[in-house]
């Protein structure tokens, strides 16, 4: 983030990248299973912007992942980047805060759809952490 409130993030190719301005309505940590099947992840994190509010370069690709909701990725790369529901979120973008160029520019607010997630998540602080991928020899 800027000093004027300007979010900027890509895909992993590069191919798309987008610049949002403006707080977000929330950035939450969502674990349904829609979520964790489309980004292949346990959770994903979504920072709700204004529509009018996001700039984004190249062309992502869409995929109707309900009647209602459109997920946008990279069709080179396959990263994914925007959610669009005009039933829920009318004229507004959730922008996947992983694609942030800051990961450390929206802290998450809150955890949704917790119902989903699997079981072993509430134990994951207790798991060891290493700051690098272990030595396996």
């Amino acid at each position: 983030m800027t000093s004027t409130g300007t979010y900027t993030g890509r895909c992993h190719c590069g191919a798309i990248s987008y610049e949002a301005t403006g707080e977000p309505a929330h950035h939450a940590l969502c674990y349904c299973t829609d979520c964790r099947r489309s980004a292949g992840a346990t959770m994903v994190g979504w920072a709700l912007f204004p529509r009018d509010k996001v700039r984004i370069t190249g062309q992502p690709v869409s995929y109707a992942s309900s009647t209602d909701a459109t997920r946008q990725f990279c069709g080179t790369c396959g990263t994914g980047l925007f959610f669009l529901n005009e039933v829920i979120f009318p004229g507004q973008v959730d922008i996947q805060s992983a694609t942030l160029d800051d990961p450390d520019a929206l802290p998450p607010q809150a955890c949704i759809q917790t119902a989903d997630a699997p079981g072993w998540v509430a134990g994951v602080a207790e798991l060891p952490q290493f700051a690098r991928f272990p030595r396996m020899d």
